[in-house]
């Protein structure tokens, strides 16, 4: 019988070449991964294959490199190629393209070093907080945290690693935020507002920590005539650019007043001849009931997103009103909650003018 392979009319199979070793990174002269089949030492380091991308997703080649399914660097809408994500900086090690997005859009807010932020405090500008590296201990750290804490500024001891996430640049372990706008005093707010005749109506926000709560709530605010806004030093919302933007300016327009202690504020404002009114579903009362007057002198304490209001502070406050509500979620977001409350202050206002 004769042997196949003696056929003189059959041809000889070529030789396949050798697969390349799973894992294995090919680097090009710029230091820039490509795939094997781009590989070739006798081509200039900027050039890459350039036969036409094929799509990815599912039915794509099954060799996975750094670039993704289709064995390629990436390319645009033109076809050319573009660099991955990850790009190579000095020192061999990698790092995104993009810094972190707070860093990117807090730069212009941002103070960083110890000696430009106690500068800062001593020339009384205003901060909205402070990070310091954890453990630091020298002079310029307890200059910087006596001055804030008797400007009422929020200090925070962070490891280095958040303050590398907020700047790249050589914070010195510590960096600050500068707040957009400059906080009133209240005790000057209360007695201007008596002074001049007028019947004071305040808003009290008890941890309001979501930006654009407290820029929708400082927008209804100031359209429904309220004269202040008063905020604790801790554990409230940054007032930011995206505060600005979503009170659509009102915070420009409208005194904000941040204060050590609400319950020292709460009383001092008891002591002034100004009833606190709290907004909560725990009350008995609804909100529009004959039997409150809310026409007077009003302070409407609104509480946080998680928990509402809380307990030691509710048990302050003179009159405690609740939203009548007939679903079945009988829950409100506090921005809602505090436009209608504010909405009836102001109704009862206008009827007793």
């Amino acid at each position: 019988m004769e042997n196949p392979t003696d056929r003189p009319d059959r041809p000889e199979r070529p030789q396949r070449p050798a697969r390349p070793v799973a894992g294995r990174r090919f680097y090009d002269g710029a230091n820039r991964p490509v795939t094997p089949k781009q590989f070739r030492p006798d081509r200039r380091a900027d050039e890459f294959d350039d036969r036409p991308a094929r799509p990815r997703g599912r039915g794509g080649s099954d060799n996975r490199d750094d670039f993704g399914a289709d064995n390629r660097p990436p390319r645009n809408d033109r076809g050319e190629s573009r660099p991955p994500f990850r790009e190579r900086r000095e020192g061999g090690t990698d790092r995104p393209r993009y810094e972190n997005r707070q860093a990117q859009s807090s730069s212009i807010d941002m103070l960083f070093g110890l000696r430009p932020i106690l500068e800062a405090l001593s020339a009384g500008r205003t901060l909205e907080k402070i990070f310091l590296l954890r453990g630091t201990k020298n002079s310029l750290v307890t200059d910087i945290s006596t001055a804030a804490r008797e400007a009422g500024i929020q200090v925070q001891m962070v490891p280095v690693e958040k303050l590398d996430n907020l700047t790249r640049k050589n914070h010195q372990g510590a960096v600050a935020f500068v707040s957009p706008i400059d906080y009133a005093p209240l005790d000057n707010i209360v007695s201007g507002l008596f002074e001049e005749g007028k019947v004071p109506f305040l808003l009290l926000l008890d941890r309001i920590t979501d930006v654009r709560n407290f820029g929708a709530i400082a927008r209804t605010a100031e359209c429904l005539g309220v004269q202040a806004i008063v905020v604790p030093s801790r554990g409230a919302a940054q007032i930011n650019g995206d505060a600005l933007k979503t009170s659509a300016g009102a915070l420009n327009i409208l005194p904000v007043c941040r204060e050590m202690s609400l319950h020292e504020t709460v009383r001092f404002l008891q002591q002034s001849g100004i009833t606190v009114v709290a907004c909560t579903e725990k009350a008995e009362e609804a909100i529009g009931s004959a039997d409150v007057d809310l026409s007077g002198p009003v302070a409407v304490l609104m509480g946080s997103e998680e928990d509402g209001i809380s307990p030691d502070l509710l048990n302050l406050a003179d009159v405690k009103l609740k939203v009548p509500m007939t679903g079945q979620i009988q829950s409100l977001n506090v921005g809602v909650a505090a436009g209608i409350m504010l909405f009836e202050v102001a109704r009862q206002r206008v009827a007793a003018e």
